[in-house]
């Protein structure tokens, strides 16, 4: 094993310059040096700053133990540097950072030489294009907010007014299904809020029955019922200076309501047992999947609690009816489980996506990610296939040969699935049909018959034609 003195001794050696390393620590880019054996001798600033790793714990390890890099196994650009003495520049990759995120970086290598001219290992550069990524992103439509991501139209409404929501004190109403990401959105209001610094608290109130649920929002005093020992502090308590999330609203009781709607009134509330009132510091959003209209007209929910909830209301959609963000989605979930289960799972296969583009997801987003965490445990590398995804789930697609209607279904997913693909790619190549197919990577004979068969409307110039900027 080697030691604290062998390594502070192979630091000095190959160690830069006092002027260089005032340089290196001074640039943006990651800068690293190896030995003959592949082991780091000195790491810059900047190349803690995009891994998460310290340099005390990144030199006199080989580098392809602090990077875990793309290139790492199979195409090493700074081994190819010192097999061929060419420098590589700005070649695209990823690395893998302390936290297990998956960074873009540009990676430029050379060979380092002593005094005497002799080659005593290497030198790589890497610059992060997080932002180069995000700002790709955006130009291929997508955006993302926290967790949430999505390229749909609808959605893009909600992400836009959402710094100006999350910037008020107003109490925020959230409707949806079950399984759209309510608590997602809730939590994006809180991290762009001014309270993002403070706690972030969620009760689900349609878990608890009432009298539990009253003292676990409240809190309670000692002896305030058998068995309360000591006080305990509520939610209410627990998310000062913060955000309350209280989702299924639409469930609790009249009784309930009556107190809730005097704490949203007066700003204050008493805990159970106690006798004196306690100020309630927090933002208050809420969340249910019922119509909170109808519930008012029936009288399951009181009218005046639901003025005072409804000062903001945003309405996410169900899953089928942005079905543009499945493609998105499911990148989003593979990534994820790839990092969270330390597999390189590529994608879905074209037949995947077909399956999942037909389906309506009751379940929505939740039984999206179901789906892929499911077949995560089938495919261990490679790319998913329909043999991978739940047998519960392709049964009723696997029967389409019999029956015509999903046969019909299915090809409609398909055909929508390829149009939305064609339309972004014009969009990108500003309608030049061209480009369109070279990016496509077919012929323009076959663009233009697959966009006379899906009916996709141009305009009447090619984008060739365009007028040059000015």
């Amino acid at each position: 094993m080697r030691t604290q003195e062998h390594k502070k001794k192979e630091i000095g050696r190959y160690a830069p310059s006092d002027s260089t390393a005032i340089i290196l620590e001074s640039i943006s880019d990651g800068v690293f040096t190896v030995d003959s054996d592949w082991r780091i001798t000195s790491f810059n600033r900047a190349a803690e700053e995009i891994t998460g790793i310290p340099r005390e714990e990144a030199v006199g390890r080989r580098c392809s133990e602090v990077f875990r890099a793309s290139m790492c196994e199979t195409g090493c650009a700074l081994r190819r540097t010192t097999e061929t003495g060419t420098p590589v520049i700005n070649k695209s990759a990823f690395i893998i950072d302390a936290e297990g995120r998956r960074i873009s970086v540009s990676v430029s290598t050379a060979l380092l030489r002593n005094g005497d001219g002799n080659v005593i290992g290497g030198v790589e550069t890497f610059r992060d294009l997080s932002l180069v990524e995000e700002l790709r992103r955006e130009l291929e439509g997508r955006f993302q907010m926290g967790d949430l991501i999505s390229r749909s139209l609808s959605m893009r409404k909600i992400f836009d007014m959402l710094p100006q929501v999350a910037a008020s004190e107003s109490t925020v109403l959230i409707q949806g299904e079950t399984g759209t990401g309510k608590e997602l959105l809730a939590k994006a209001v809180h991290n762009l809020s001014p309270r993002r610094k403070n706690p972030f608290i969620a009760v689900n109130c349609a878990a608890l029955p009432d009298t539990l649920l009253e003292s676990e929002l409240f809190g309670y005093k000692k002896g305030a019922f058998t068995g309360a020992n000591k006080d305990k502090p509520g939610r209410f308590d627990l998310a000062r200076g913060g955000t309350l999330f209280l989702d299924e609203i639409g469930e609790i009781s009249p009784a309930l309501q009556v107190r809730l709607l005097r704490v949203l009134q007066e700003k204050t509330f008493e805990p159970l047992g106690g006798t004196k009132s306690v100020t309630a510091d927090v933002r208050i959003v809420t969340a249910t999947n019922r119509d909170l209209n109808e519930c008012v007209k029936d009288g399951s929910f009181r009218q005046d609690l639901f003025y005072r909830i409804n000062i903001v209301r945003i309405d996410l959609p169900p899953l089928r009816k942005r079905k543009e963000d499945i493609p998105l989605l499911v990148e989003h979930f593979v990534s994820r489980f790839n990092r969270l289960q330390d597999k390189s799972v590529s994608g879905v296969s074209k037949e995947v996506l077909a399956y999942l583009m037909a389906h309506d997801f009751p379940g929505n987003i939740r039984e999206l990610e179901n789906i892929i965490e499911y077949a995560f445990v089938l495919c261990a590398e490679g790319r998913i296939e329909p043999i991978h995804l739940p047998e519960d789930f392709i049964a009723p697609k696997s029967s389409s040969k019999s029956d015509p209607k999903a046969t019909d279904g299915m090809k409609s997913a398909v055909r929508a699935l390829e149009a939305q693909s064609i339309r972004e790619a014009l969009e990108r190549n500003h309608n030049n049909r061209a480009a369109t197919a070279r990016e496509l990577g077919i012929h323009k004979s076959t663009l233009f018959r697959k966009i006379k068969s899906l009916d996709i409307s141009l305009p009447e110039q090619d984008g060739r034609f365009r007028q040059p900027d000015k």
